[in-house]
């Protein structure tokens, strides 16, 4: 009996102390971000904290959201399901109807809470930061009656492991930023007029990426500061790609592409697959932190989750595919699919007969440069690559070579060269069998009067008079 309760003390020790070696889980999500930091390349943009966070841990070059638009790509990430199996595709819809997700998804902080963690969604922060946390959830769904135990950073000191995150709205329209690049410097993509508008416009972007560079390093003095660096995986990401024209609400590289950036802590014995000061191109969902993040709390992967653990003893084999869909935004219908490999991106338009810049007043009044394609559209004064924005109809299939044409101008649809041929009926096919294997929920329309109310079931509030606080989009 003496050595059953001496064999039981030291189960009950090592289970404690693998309890304690559990790290908390720190996700530092930016706001219509693209990868647009120094450590990516970016010229005019000064981020001497992300980059040296890159420096030192991990930095991934193709990781993508599985939407261009914040409320649907929320919906998967905090779940690790596609939007659009869980019926969270258009946008800011299921607000006022009682949806609820399908039996067996629940948002990760449940699901670590469930497992000891405590949760945050930090919006209070410490005074010496100087800023607040946005707090922003945004789903397509009735959550939880309490999907997090705190939103203070103070809690976290006290309540570990955690799992937490910290959102900043820096990167999103309106930019308010101090100014620091050179309109006359900043590298605009060939798709955009070279236009003194386009440029500021530009500039003022990563502007507000330098400001969010700014508030990460006050988060790292604070993680420094309570002494939480030893023992926090870091990542830092986007919700989904940058707030330019062609990128927020659309399919394309430069809509679903985020920064992913891993910092592992000394303090906790690094998982299979991590290697400090690495680079991976590595093809990424966002809906794989999700189920990664729990793998690193010590949960299994549950059942039917559509995420992939990428790392750790139990990670599964490199995606060849990703996956991406854009549903109704606002008052804009448009329904997109499209796959990606390592080399070629596949598009596929169901509304083709709509153009590109269809109405949108979001769109319209945040992105000037939405307008001024309009304008230089109707002087002629447009290239072919910019012209094609404003072209009344869209392709029905788009499908581009990402390793010669990275900008994704040169649409490959009708080429006969074998190799693209071959490429394109193999991406269809593989985007065909995603949509039927995930059940996907866009095959079936929203109902019009829904759709024109831009996702309410019930009637919008009357419009506020005065200086009310403008909604986000």
């Amino acid at each position: 009996m003496i050595r059953f309760l001496f064999v039981l003390s030291l189960c009950v020790v090592a289970t404690l102390h693998a309890q304690e070696k559990r790290p908390n889980i720190l996700w530092l999500i930016a706001e219509d971000f693209g990868p647009h930091l120094g450590c990516y390349g970016t010229k005019e943009v000064s981020s001497p904290v992300l980059d040296a966070l890159a420096a030192k841990g991990m930095r991934f070059t193709r990781y993508y959201t599985t939407a261009p638009v914040c409320s649907a790509s929320r919906s998967a990430f905090n779940t690790g399901m596609y939007q659009t199996t869980i019926g969270a595709h258009n946008h800011r819809s299921h607000r006022d109807d009682g949806y609820t997700l399908p039996e067996g998804v629940k948002v990760i902080s449940e699901r670590m809470r469930e497992a000891g963690y405590f949760t945050a969604n930090v919006k209070e922060l410490p005074p010496e930061a100087g800023f607040k946390g946005t707090g922003k959830t945004d789903w397509n769904f009735q959550g939880p009656d309490k999907p997090f135990d705190s939103s203070s950073w103070d809690d976290l000191k006290q309540h570990q492991p955690f799992y937490a995150q910290l959102n900043f709205s820096e990167t999103h329209r309106t930019f308010r930023a101090p100014p620091h690049a050179d309109p006359a410097k900043v590298e605009i993509p060939p798709y955009y007029p070279d236009h003194e508008i386009t440029r500021k416009d530009w500039a003022e972007y990563l502007d507000a990426a330098t400001e969010l560079d700014r508030k990460i390093g006050k988060v790292m003095e604070l993680l420094q500061r309570d002494g939480l660096m030893e023992n926090t995986v870091i990542c830092f990401l986007g919700d989904h790609g940058a707030a330019h024209v062609r990128a927020k609400q659309f399919c394309y590289e430069e809509g679903l592409i985020t920064p992913f950036i891993l910092s592992w802590p000394s303090g906790i014995p690094a998982p299979a697959g991590y290697e400090a000061g690495k680079v991976s191109d590595r093809l990424l969902m966002s809906i794989d932190l999700t189920a990664t993040s729990l793998a690193w709390a010590g949960i299994p992967k549950p059942k039917g989750m559509q995420g992939q653990v990428f790392m750790g003893p139990n990670a599964e084999p490199p995606r060849e595919y990703v996956f991406g869909a854009r549903d109704r935004c606002d008052m804009t219908v448009f329904r997109f699919r499209t796959v990606a490999d390592a080399r070629y991106r596949y598009i596929r338009n169901f509304t083709p007969d709509r153009p590109f810049l269809q109405h949108n007043a979001y769109k319209e009044k945040q992105y000037p440069v939405w307008n001024l394609i309009k304008e230089l559209a109707a002087q002629d004064k447009l290239t072919p690559a910019q012209a094609a924005l404003a072209a009344p109809t869209m392709p029905e299939v788009e499908f581009y070579d990402l390793q010669t044409d990275p900008f994704e101008i040169h649409n490959l649809a009708k080429s006969n060269l074998p190799e693209h041929r071959a490429a394109r009926e193999r991406l269809s096919s593989v985007l065909n069998a995603w949509i039927e294997r995930t059940n996907d929920q866009g095959r079936i329309p929203e109902p019009e009067e829904v759709a024109r109310n831009e996702g309410r079931t019930k009637e919008a509030p009357p419009a506020k008079q005065g200086k009310g606080k403008k909604k986000k989009e």
